[in-house]
């Protein structure tokens, strides 16, 4: 019985690869030979823009709020801006990679960037804008993720996921600070 499967698996396998190929070639060409779209998470803070700013461009401290994200060793010397080199060990469907970086943007208090140089390449762009009273930040995060092999339909297939993880990520993070702001103002007396 086992064997019936196996061979009637190597059998499928040609037509299963071509069709693959076939659905990433359409969805390139659907996108204009561009990359993929960007999955796109927004969170408001509870916080002002310098003080999410400060958390934010803590990139040590993002694991704290990226659950893929294991850690964060920098290549380049301090200070941290455009150029600075990281590794990040991250946890991507259960196998576990070094995710090298080079931040592409670092505009306090407004905009970081970074591009993404390993097995997943591409970049990521987090926004920060004071909100109508300035006691809250809206963070607008947009990442893209580009597998290695059929990067468009692995993005269609994948995006659900990263989707929800990119935004538990944002909700976490707006957690953090949103503590981190309401207890420094009680230690102020505030």
């Amino acid at each position: 019985m086992i064997g019936r499967l196996f061979r009637t698996a190597v059998r499928l396998a040609p037509f299963v690869a071509t069709a693959a190929w076939l659905a990433d070639r359409y969805l390139r060409d659907r996108a204009d030979g561009g990359p993929p779209a960007a999955v796109p998470s927004l969170v408001v803070v509870d916080a002002d823009i310098e003080t999410t700013w400060r958390f934010l461009a803590d990139i040590e401290r993002q694991p704290e709020w990226m659950l893929d994200l294991r850690s964060v060793r920098f290549v380049t010397p301090p200070p941290v801006g455009v150029g600075s080199r990281a590794i990040g060990v991250v946890r991507i469907l259960g196998v576990t990679v070094e995710d090298p970086v080079e931040i592409t943007e670092f505009t306090a208090p407004t905009r970081f960037a970074i591009c993404h140089e390993g097995l997943f390449t591409g970049g990521g762009v987090i926004t920060l804008e004071p909100g109508a009273d300035g006691s809250t930040t809206i963070v607008r995060w947009d990442e893209t993720l580009i597998a290695p092999l059929l990067p468009h339909l692995a993005a269609v297939l994948l995006r659900p996921v990263f989707a929800r993880v990119f935004q538990d990520d944002l909700s976490r993070f707006a957690k953090l600070v949103a503590a981190e702001a309401a207890a420094a103002v009680e230690a102020t007396g505030a």
